[in-house]
């Protein structure tokens, strides 16, 4: 119970990682508010965690409107008492396409989901974590750090809240609140599954997934969440600035990722004629 007494609000929390994250800090001992639009799928997910005994409550919030944000925490410190971390997991991955694909309108509007909306959750919770020496996660990904094929602005986005973590980590500090990273691999999601029926072979489709990872298997939303709790918890207490990138192994080991030999420079002016 290393969260006994503390609080959190976790942005993206009625489905996915950010339920994962609500669930496993209330089995810790935190009490805590879950953000999402809708409406339906946060009241069930209210109803999920109160059911298994953990003090939970559902506030409706578009995490891209600012107002909401505001609000959002307004109402989370008024419900909680206080606030110890707030848990910046809310974003979109869309669908696979090239840069030439992407409209800047496009563009724009993910930067602001997943990024800007990271932005704001730290400014509104700030004051409130000075109070309790408290700290923020910030949901990234681990394409952040590797990359990821025709997702540019997905990858440009979450490469913006790495970005926003370190600093903030130099400039908190002082303040006595840190900030750290989250940075997930392949994560058994509803999205994932979604993503996984609409192809041709839904169980190759997962299958292929789960091949991504050394381990052999996707990560499960709540050893996502075991990991969040930990930075939540005084055991973090002199981690900060840090991105734990939670990717099975997916990153480690050569592997093929050209259809040919292509020569470098000095072996191309070698074979030149002359």
């Amino acid at each position: 119970m290393k969260l006994t007494g503390k609080t959190a609000i976790i942005t993206g929390g009625s489905k996915g990682i950010g339920f994962g994250c609500a669930r496993v800090f209330g089995r810790h001992g935190a009490k805590v508010v879950i953000a999402a639009r809708g409406q339906e799928a946060g009241a069930r997910a209210e109803a999920e965690l109160r059911g298994a005994g953990i003090d939970a409550t559902f506030i409706v919030c578009d995490v891209a409107d600012e107002s909401q944000m505001r609000s959002l925490v307004d109402r989370a410190v008024a419900r909680l008492g206080r606030l110890d971390c707030i848990v910046n997991n809310a974003g979109w991955h869309p669908p696979a396409m090239s840069v030439d694909q992407i409209s800047v309108e496009d563009f724009e509007k993910l930067l602001r989901l997943n990024l800007t909306s990271t932005f704001m959750g730290c400014k509104f919770a700030l004051p409130h974590l000075m109070a309790t020496r408290g700290s923020i996660i910030n949901m990234t990904s681990a394409v952040a750090l590797v990359g990821q094929s025709a997702a540019a602005s997905y990858v440009a986005t979450k490469g913006g809240q790495i970005g926003l973590t370190r600093a903030l980590a130099v400039d908190l500090a002082p303040r006595g609140v840190r900030v750290n990273a989250v940075a997930p691999a392949g994560v058994m999601t509803p999205l994932v599954k979604e993503w996984a029926d609409s192809e041709y072979d839904p169980a190759e489709a997962l299958d292929s997934v789960h091949r991504w990872h050394l381990l052999g298997r996707m990560a499960t939303i709540d050893e996502i969440g075991e990991i969040c709790a930990f930075l939540a918890s005084d055991e973090a207490s002199f981690l900060t600035g840090q991105v734990i990138c939670a990717d099975g192994g997916a990153a480690l080991g050569y592997a093929v990722k050209a259809e040919r030999f292509l020569p470098g420079p000095f072996e191309q002016a070698e074979a030149a004629p002359g």
